[in-house]
C-alpha cells in the first residue's frame, strides 16, 4: 500500500512493502495470522502466481478461500476442507434421519388424538353423540366446548371372541 506500515506478508518475509504490493490490499499488517498459515500452507510465491492470474474483483474471494482452505489443511492434513466438508454432509444426514423419526412420531400422535376424538364423537349405550361439528371445531381449536375428563375406551380384542376389555383413559394424556 506505500504506508509505513508493512502489510503482514512483508513483515513476516522481513522485506520492504512497496506501492505495487499485491499482497498488501488481502492481507493488512493486523491480520498476519492469516498470512502466516497461508503462506505455510501454499508458499508465498504460489500466492502472489495466484492472484496475479485472477482479475482484481475476484482476488478478495480468492484470499478468502486460500485462508479458509490453509486453516482447514492445517486441522486436517490428509483431508482439509473435505473432511470438514463430509462431517458437515454426515450431520445433515443424521438430522434428516432424526427428522423423519419426529415427523412419524407427530403422525402417530395425531392418529391417536383422532382415534380419541372419534370414540369421543361416538354415541355411548344409546345416548345422544357430542355435537359432532362442535366436537370437531374443540379440536382444531377453534371453539371451546366442554367434553367429558376421561375416555372410556372399549377393546373388541383381535379374535372373534366376545371378549371386551373397557378402560379409563384421561383425555390428558391424548
Amino acid at each position: 500500500m506505500g504506508t509505513n506500515t508493512p502489510c503482514a506478508s512483508c513483515k513476516l518475509l522481513r522485506r520492504r512493502c512497496g506501492k505495487d504490493c499485491i499482497f498488501a490490499p488481502y492481507f493488512p499488517s493486523h491480520e498476519l495470522h492469516k498470512f502466516a498459515i497461508v503462506h505455510k500452507v501454499f508458499g508465498a510465491s504460489n500466492v502472489s502466481k495466484m492472484l496475479l492470474e485472477l482479475p482484481v474483483h475476484q482476488r478478495p474471494d480468492a484470499v478468502s478461500s486460500l485462508v479458509y482452505e490453509a486453516t482447514a489443511r492445517v486441522r486436517d492434513p490428509v483431508y482439509g476442507c473435505v473432511g470438514a466438508i463430509w462431517h458437515l454432509q454426515n450431520q445433515v444426514s443424521q438430522l434428516q434421519m432424526q427428522l423423519v423419526v419426529a415427523q412419524a412420531e407427530i403422525l402417530w400422535i395425531q392418529t391417536k388424538r383422532e382415534e380419541a376424538a372419534a370414540a369421543v364423537l361416538l354415541p355411548q349405550n344409546g345416548s345422544e353423540p357430542y355435537g359432532n361439528e362442535r366436537a370437531l371445531a374443540h379440536l382444531h381449536g377453534e371453539s371451546i366446548i366442554e367434553l367429558p375428563h376421561e375416555l372410556i375406551v372399549e377393546d373388541f380384542g383381535s379374535d372373534s371372541s366376545n371378549y371386551v376389555s373397557v378402560q379409563r383413559v384421561p383425555l390428558s394424556t391424548i
